[in-house]
């Protein structure tokens, strides 16, 4: 049966969290494919998933190709790239469908870290640094008209800042839509590692991604400072 959106899902050794955001999205399945896209679990992921899912695509462990793997199987108007930690608002569909009516191709949510007060003010800063920019994170559940995602060749297929990447080539060919409407995503890698360490981690990135250093450098100092 067509349904007019794909919920498109990377995994990689998600079994604490996996059961939680599919049960959340259960609810969306009459209008929605949800499609994991597996980067080679070794844990119970898949096997927790497959009840709970329309589709499981296996793809090389990265995100980007993850996505891409899953997005060329999906068979609806509208992608939706949600992380396994992140939930959607409950019209999130109605939401995302009257915002490419209004002559828009793809956009983003706002976005809420869960956690410590000062959590807010950095969702919040994200918030505005995205209205600012016309770039999204992966973090702020990016969903785009398929037709635009295949005519861009989807996600660049590099280590790290995929979403900044996409989000360039996406804003070149249309300008984002913006909803103000909230996800809900775990601050649990900003407490776990520290909250201004991560801070100070992930402009240090940005900075030189923007400066022209290569992804797979960016990705190697991520994950030594992540540990």
């Amino acid at each position: 049966m067509y349904k007019k959106f794909s919920i498109i899902i990377p995994t990689f050794n998600e079994e604490p969290i996996i059961k939680k955001c599919l049960l959340a999205l259960q609810p969306l399945r009459q209008q929605a494919t949800l499609i994991i896209a597996d980067g080679g679990s070794q844990d119970k992921t898949l096997s927790m998933a497959t009840p709970l899912v329309d589709k499981i695509v296996h793809a090389d462990k990265g995100r980007a190709k993850q996505m891409n793997a899953a997005a060329k199987l999906a068979q609806s108007e509208v992608l939706i790239f949600l992380h396994a930690d992140t939930f959607l608002p409950d019209n999130a569909l109605t939401l995302i469908e009257q915002g490419l009516h209004s002559n828009k191709h793809w956009g983003r949510f706002n976005i809420n870290l869960t956690g410590p007060s000062v959590l807010k003010i950095i969702s919040q800063m994200m918030n505005w640094r995205s209205s600012l920019t016309g770039i999204a994170t992966g973090d702020q559940v990016i969903f785009v008209r398929q037709t635009l995602f295949e005519y861009v060749k989807g996600y660049p297929e590099i280590a790290l800042m995929e979403d900044i990447a996409l989000s360039k080539k996406l804003k070149s060919e249309s300008t984002p839509f913006c909803l103000k409407d909230k996800v809900q995503s775990s601050g649990r890698r900003w407490q776990q590692f520290g909250l201004f360490q991560t801070i100070l981690l992930m402009w240090n990135l940005r900075l030189r991604y923007w400066l022209g250093q290569s992804p797979d450098k960016l990705a190697k100092l991520y994950y030594q400072e992540q540990g």
